[in-house]
């Protein structure tokens, strides 16, 4: 599977990060992510370590300016907790940006399995305990994050696609939005802060010339976007988030996720997604908002 991401702008001085999650969600993976984007990273600090580590690594004498540290539920075998941590580092001023990966329970399931491991926190219980516990223990740091994938449906490559796409660099001062295209037919993304709906628009898949194109493809784009509707909605979106993204930087919340949905994420939502994303950095061009265009099911069936 591939998915399509247009690249984001980028900045010069990254925040610290804080990687978490549910185990198994893809941790290990988004490490090596970012360390192929040149951070320091450090694995499985206990969460007094990492407010240390933090200090250490932000000093003017530091020879590393990225870095970022994984921690998952293991930590909690540690005096501490990874909420009190994050509201520590946020009073010292480090600012740290916590990205948190997730996935359905049937697929943390299925990765368990392949490899025979046993959940931290599944002790004599089925799997599915230890993951229930595990959702009920990270919901605060959930509810706290700047960013949260779900990784169900992405490979490796994906993975690193959506880290991009949603991250960027990490820029202080800045604000991102990821615009999402996705198909209804393969659920609805858990990670989306909106989600709005393109069925109302008519489907170019019934158009036989039209089938084998996609919502990238200018012919597809040009005939979704000239039907009835579509403009009016694509203006709406934008002047509905442009008033929105100051309410949410009011309230320390620098990534927003917009999913654009349709049946299948072939045609209407990737054009619409498309436009809106080309809209939305014409209006914002040399302000310190970030667009980024992601489509999640583009190449699936």
């Amino acid at each position: 599977m591939s998915t399509e991401y247009a690249q984001p702008q980028q900045s010069p001085s990254p925040r610290p990060v804080i990687i978490t999650g549910m185990s198994g969600g893809g941790l290990s993976s988004a490490a090596k992510v970012f360390e192929d984007k040149g951070f320091f990273v450090s694995q499985n600090l206990p969460p007094q370590l990492i407010l240390d580590f933090l200090e250490l690594s932000l000093a003017k004498d530091s020879p590393v300016d990225r870095v970022a540290v994984v921690t998952d539920v293991r930590a909690r075998m540690f005096n501490g907790s990874l909420m009190d941590t994050i509201t520590q580092a946020r009073e010292r001023g480090f600012d740290p940006f916590i990205l948190f990966l997730e996935a359905r329970d049937e697929v943390l399931i299925k990765r368990f399995d392949s490899v025979r491991r046993t959940h931290p926190l599944q002790e004599d219980f089925p799997l599915h305990v230890g993951i229930t516990r595990e959702r009920s223990e990270l919901a605060a740091v959930r509810a706290t994050s700047d960013v949260i994938i779900d990784t169900s449906n992405l490979s490796i490559h994906d993975l690193r696609r959506a880290i991009e796409a949603s991250v960027g660099e990490l820029a202080h001062g800045h604000q991102h939005v990821t615009i999402q295209s996705f198909g209804f037919k393969h659920g609805s993304p858990r990670d989306a802060d909106i989600v709005l709906d393109v069925r109302f628009l008519p489907n170019p898949y019934w158009i036989e010339e039209l089938r084998d194109f996609r919502g990238v493809d200018q012919p597809v784009a040009d005939y979704v976007l000239s039907q009835p509707g579509a403009s009016e909605f694509v203006d709406g979106v934008v002047d509905l988030l442009s008033s929105m993204l100051a309410g949410y930087r009011h309230e320390g919340k620098d990534f927003v996720t917009v999913g654009i949905g349709c049946t299948g994420g072939h045609h209407r939502s990737v054009a619409v997604s498309e436009e809106i994303g080309r809209r939305l950095r014409k209006r914002s061009a040399g302000g310190n908002l970030d667009v980024s265009v992601m489509h999640r099911d583009l190449a699936r069936h």
